[in-house]
């Protein structure tokens, strides 16, 4: 499908590719694995066109199409609804569509056996090209990406970064490419999303390319893995785990090859040394120079897995109850996040929270921290507790003129400067390195200087929501590390499922606007609300984590106009109940249209076309109408 030749690339002075090559067969799930820095990214904009190779080649069948998610995509603006901004990706069948209804228009006043043979033509089309069921589509994806029916219709532009990304995935997915390409699909997804696109892409026909540090996912949808390294490509046929076994082998081989070669170089070279000016042996002697000046070097193997060795220390030891919150409810105006929930914390409990987004995850760290204020109930920090809370804004709360060990020296730990360069190191900031200014450090760079910060900061209790984002599997492994050394408690918000395994003992969820705990890891969780899901659907109950409805209120007093009221109310009554006719009316008519047999009847063709866009149009009015009652 695609081959890559010979690949040469260069940033500056840096080169991302020499001599690179890679096979893309139409099926293949490539997981795009490297240290930050490689080139993954870049490769990506290579296939696609906005890169031009500085030598080697990148031919592909003229039948390839190309969908790629991007970064750059959270830019894009508009007003117009995220459910029309998904459907863009049907830009053929929406044309057709607007053709049909001109068509349909003109039937009015000019109805010809010649428009009929044009509009069953075009419908035929329009059925093929899946225009009947495209807003559907469009539907299942995005509410699988986590957006709510009611969100459909909202303008795109009042989503933040991470929603619109999850909408410009929609369109790509509906698009399907015969190669999609995802730069970072995860970055913005909570759990359930993550699980709902590991199933699409499962079923997924086409080849995908992922680059992407989510160790669980890179498992569950490639099943080959891409190393580039040292300027190459090099394919390994398994997914992630497959990756990590094999490499080790690899490396076994070649690191037992290299001290072979070392060995047979040193004893050549004493020979040389031993005999060079002993005229009987000179030409052995000359012979050996030249063998290796001619012999090819095998490398050693690099080492890439950083190990860290942290000592926390607590300037005070806190006592058994870290916090206690009791009896808490949260609301936004008269939206209710949480309601009578309580949290209890002990001395070395090590929390992960998890969930969709949209559920109270970080609201619940910040009443939690105490920077926020419950609407009811009581916050109890316990004695001698020091916290220290690590969110993505204190990125921005980093001074960019600093130098990266000057940023340490002022977190107020009083560690000297080679303990300091000590933890530095461990985070991937070796030599001169840590006298780079904040200013011109990437996203990764800047994750990882504001986790040093939180780790030295001597704090007995961490609050850190979404620590992994940003980092690469190497800085992920770092954390992980640290975090199994740390003798305090602590409570993480993130949707690494490799990283939550590895460091919480306790799983945090929200359910039914209350706050719950499952007493261990994050695979026994797991695998205790699969049990749950498989016991309710026996049992014919909704799912466990299914939405609840709002616990109800105290009546509020009548208030004025009572009478305008209880009309509304009877005419919402009257609206919902026509609307559900319609819908039912409307799926009859497309079941009509999607049967190839009415195209030989041109009567009961323009009958039914017609009574559809009918249906269609007072359907929208109604809609609209309902939206204005409620």
């Amino acid at each position: 499908m695609i081959s890559i030749s010979d690949l040469d690339f260069h940033f500056g002075s840096r080169t991302l590719y020499d001599g690179a090559s890679l096979h893309i067969k139409p099926k293949d799930k490539i997981g795009l694995i490297g240290l930050n820095g490689t080139g993954k990214s870049t490769l990506l904009r290579l296939l696609v066109g906005e890169y031009k190779p500085d030598g080697g080649s990148i031919s592909m069948s003229k039948d390839v199409s190309l969908g790629f998610l991007n970064q750059d995509l959270l830019s894009y603006e508009t007003h117009e609804s995220i459910l029309t901004v998904a459907m863009q990706a049907f830009e053929e069948a929406l044309e057709l569509q607007g053709k049909i209804e001109e068509v349909l228009l003109e039937f009015e006043t000019n109805y010809t056996d010649e428009l009929v043979d044009k509009l069953a033509s075009m419908q035929e089309r329009f059925e093929a090209l899946g225009g009947y069921t495209m807003q559907a589509k469009a539907e299942e994806i995005l509410e699988g990406l986590g957006f709510s029916t009611e969100d459909l219709q909202k303008p795109l532009k009042t989503f933040s970064g991470g929603w619109r990304m999850r909408v410009m995935l929609a369109k790509i997915l509906l698009q399907q490419p015969s190669l999609l390409l995802l730069d970072e699909p995860t970055n913005h997804l909570d759990l359930p999303s993550i699980k709902w696109i590991e199933n699409y892409l499962a079923d997924y026909e086409g080849a995908v390319i992922i680059v992407s540090h989510d160790r669980a996912f890179l498992d569950r949808t490639t099943n080959t893995t891409v190393e580039v390294t040292g300027g190459k490509l090099v394919p390994y046929a398994g997914n992630y785990t497959f990756y990590l076994e094999e490499k080790e082998e690899r490396n076994l081989i070649q690191k037992g090859a290299f001290e072979n070669q070392q060995a047979q170089i040193r004893q050549a070279e004493r020979f040389i040394e031993r005999f060079k000016a002993k005229a009987s042996k000179a030409k052995q002697a000359q012979s050996r120079v030249k063998m290796l000046d001619k012999l090819e070097r095998i490398e050693d193997v690099a080492q890439d897995a950083a190990k860290i060795n942290m000592k926390f220390q607590f300037k005070v030891e806190p006592g058994r109850h870290i916090l206690r919150m009791e009896h808490v409810t949260k609301k936004y105006d008269q939206k209710l996040i949480f309601r009578d929930t309580h949290v209890h914390i002990e001395r070395g409990d090590k929390i992960a929270l998890i969930g969709a987004n949209g559920k109270g995850k970080s609201t619940l760290m910040r009443l939690v921290a105490g920077t926020e204020a419950p609407t009811a109930g009581k916050h109890q920090l316990g004695h001698n507790v020091i916290m220290s809370f690590y969110a993505q804004h204190q990125l921005e709360s980093l001074n960019v003129d600093n130098e990266i060990l000057q940023e340490m020296n002022e977190a107020g730990s009083k560690r000297n400067e080679m303990e300091l360069r000590s933890v530095l190191g461990s985070f991937l900031f070796t030599g001169d390195e840590v006298f780079k200014k904040i200013k011109v450090l990437s996203g990764g760079e800047k994750s990882r200087v504001a986790l040093a910060k939180t780790l030295i900061s001597e704090a007995n209790f961490l609050l850190l929501d979404e620590p992994t984002n940003h980092l690469d599997m190497v800085s992920v492994n770092i954390l992980i590390q640290a975090l199994e050394q740390y003798e305090g408690t602590f409570i993480v918000i993130s949707h690494d499922r490799y990283f939550v395994e590895n460091v919480a003992t306790k799983i945090w969820y929200i359910e039914d606007y209350q706050l719950k705990e499952y007493p261990g890891t994050y695979v026994e969780y797991e695998q205790w609300q699969e049990d749950r899901e498989k016991a309710a659907k026996k049992a014919g109950l909704p799912s466990p984590s299914a939405p609840k409805p709002l616990p109800k209120e105290e009546p509020k007093p009548a208030q004025n106009n009572s009478n305008e009221a209880k009309k509304a109310a009877r005419e919402l009554q009257e609206v919902e109940a026509r609307i559900t006719a319609l819908e039912k009316e409307l799926a009859t008519y497309e079941a009509q249209l999607a049967d190839s047999s009415i195209y030989s009847n041109a009567a009961q063709l323009k009958d039914t076309t017609l009574k559809f866009e009918a249906v269609k149009k007072e359907l929208a009015a109604q809609t609209a109408r309902w939206e204005q009652l409620m």
